[in-house]
């Protein structure tokens, strides 16, 4: 009789952003239901898998020395296999195999049914939204879309993920109920350009629909919304968040820069003076909204007047959360040609003087927080204390809370708070009595 074959053990390697994460956790959840171990460590693992990011150089170069590091396990007998797949696959296809001719096998960032086949499981399509969290509990990000329709200049996410397709609402809203009934709490929606939603289904944008009917389900406390595209920004969505008691007032839109010559030149489809009546509309329309950006410095036709442009713009508009990214020329990209005149060292200069900026900015609003009580989620616990963030903050990239507590606080509830000292980016609190 022969000796049945055992089931490859498997352990999935996250590289970059949330959407990313979503990718593997589907991933995860085929695996498993055709009997697949997943390994929460490389130690015992079988299998590696790297779900790759091809956003920018950095995170090239880090799913590159991913890959390099898991083939070189592989050379020492410490794993069978190793395989990668997602966006920088998806790009690099051809030059990854050359390169690096000791992977298995490599896929695209839209071939999840052969990554489940080749790892021994059968891809069940009956699957809507069933996922293994790899996050807290308590928290989950949730895709509406993939892919983008957006001409940035600068952006190679259409070449890896194609054009903008839109998940159909009801079974957004049925992966949402699965969520929910897995004790998830705070649902944070993501997606290429989350705003675009539903015009390529249904003819409109639909977000504030979505976001509403989101937060309608119940279990949910908190509906966060990530990624919001400033060009023809739908305005009914301001009065959900506003309205809404389980919509964050929070919003993350990148705006990446704010001249009109740099903001041409990378096709963002909006000027200065519309980001700006924007903003000031987001903030008159719900007040007390905590707003999130993203910008780029560096881009081949910033000048330093340009920059001094942008550095006044940040100190002026005095946003509630901040990231910059240094410009990385990718070739495919309609700004490849402009060539990539500012060097690294200027690069790098730029990004540390926004971030001086936005670090003030950031002081002297949460200064503008001690003695205040803040309703906050408890994430983990480390060195003594828990830590938590305040609706303000979104999970891995916003502000944290470092709560002291007299008495025992459970992970993923929710305590009112008081702050009783600030810092750059953090808050100090307590929780008093029993």
């Amino acid at each position: 009789m022969r000796k049945k074959e055992s089931r490859p053990r498997v352990h999935i390697i996250t590289m970059g952003c949330a959407k990313n994460v979503v990718d593997s956790e589907k991933l995860m959840a085929q695996l498993s239901l055709s009997d697949v171990e997943i390994t929460p460590s490389l130690e015992g693992a079988d299998i590696a898998v790297i779900n790759t990011c091809g956003f920018i150089d950095a995170a090239k170069q880090e799913s590159i020395d991913a890959i390099i590091a898991q083939v070189k396990r592989k050379g020492k007998g410490r794993l069978k296999k190793v395989y990668a797949m997602g966006c920088l696959t998806e790009r690099y296809r051809e030059e990854l195999t050359q390169e690096i001719p000791e992977i298995d096998r490599v896929f695209g960032s839209n071939q999840m049914e052969d990554v489940v086949e080749e790892l021994g499981a059968t891809y069940k399509r009956e699957l809507l939204g069933e996922r293994c969290l790899s996050t807290p509990s308590h928290s989950a990000y949730l895709k509406i879309s993939e892919g983008c329709d957006n001409p940035c200049s600068f952006c190679a996410i259409p070449i890896m993920r194609g054009e903008y397709r839109s998940r159909p609402l009801e079974e957004i809203l049925s992966e949402s109920h699965l969520l929910a009934a897995k004790g998830v709490k705070e649902l944070v929606v993501i997606g290429q350009d989350t705003t675009y939603y539903g015009v390529d289904l249904y003819g409109k944008r639909r977000v504030a629909e979505l976001i509403e009917s989101l937060a309608d389900v119940r279990g949910f406390e908190w509906v966060r919304l990530m990624y919001a595209y400033p060009a023809k920004f739908p305005q009914e969505l301001l009065d959900v968040i506003a309205q809404h008691p389980r919509v964050c007032k929070y919003l993350d839109m990148p705006v990446q820069h704010v001249s009109d010559t740099v903001l041409r030149s990378m096709r963002r489809g909006v000027s200065n003076r519309a980001l700006r009546e924007l903003i000031r509309t987001v903030r008159e329309r719900v007040p007390g909204i905590s707003l999130r950006t993203t910008l780029i410095v560096g881009y081949p036709t910033e000048t330093p007047r340009e920059f001094d442009e942008l550095l006044n713009f940040v100190s002026e508009v005095e946003f509630d959360r901040l990231g910059v990214f240094t410009y990385s020329q990718e070739d495919g990209t309609t700004a490849f040609p402009l060539g990539d005149p500012v060097s690294g060292t200027e690069k790098e200069h730029r990004k540390a003087l926004v971030m001086e900026a936005q670090k003030e900015i950031s002081e002297r609003k949460n200064e503008m927080l001690i003695g205040s009580r803040e309703r906050v989620i408890i994430d983990r616990q480390e060195s003594g204390e828990y830590v938590g963030r305040t609706e303000r903050d979104a999970p891995e990239i916003d502000n944290e809370v470092f709560v002291r507590s007299e008495k025992h606080l459970n992970l993923g509830c929710f305590y009112d708070v008081d702050i009783v000292d600030a810092y750059e980016y953090d808050l100090d609190g307590r929780v008093q009595g029993v």
